[in-house]
């Protein structure tokens, strides 16, 4: 059974949270540094700002998180032990794509995130014509 490590922490995945794909598959050499200039100069979004950047290597086999929490940078990859995730998002126009979190768990579990479904976020509620009761 997995143990739990003092002071571990983990990425939060809200349903709230802004998840960013990049497009083009990156170079895995690069580091925190690496991908946070990418952010900046390709995706033109700024690396501080808490949203989870989500990069693919150029075989399709990995792909790094990075997320910046208010007080430093996370960096996970993740290496399928076999198998490529065929389902990336892709745009002609754009070096990114943005995902709901529930499509970047498909993606994540190689599943194809335009086939997910959930809830909607929030919902317009209609109070014209509604009646007020008393309680």
């Amino acid at each position: 059974m997995g143990e739990r490590v003092p002071g571990a922490a983990m990425i939060q995945i809200t349903p709230q949270m802004r998840v960013l794909v990049a497009i083009e598959p990156v170079d895995f050499r690069r580091g925190i540094d690496g991908l946070s200039r990418l952010c900046r100069s390709i995706l033109a979004a700024d690396p501080f700002d808490g949203t989870m950047f989500v990069f693919r290597s150029r075989r399709a086999t990995a792909i790094k998180l990075l997320v910046y929490d208010g007080q430093g940078f996370w960096l996970a990859q993740k290496r399928l032990s076999f198998g490529k995730f065929r389902h990336w998002p892709s745009s002609a126009d754009a070096a990114s794509s943005a995902l709901m979190a529930h499509e970047f768990q498909a993606l994540l579990w190689g599943g194809d995130p335009s086939r997910a479904q959930a809830a909607p976020m929030w919902r317009r509620l209609d109070t014209e014509g509604a009646e007020l009761r008393p309680s």
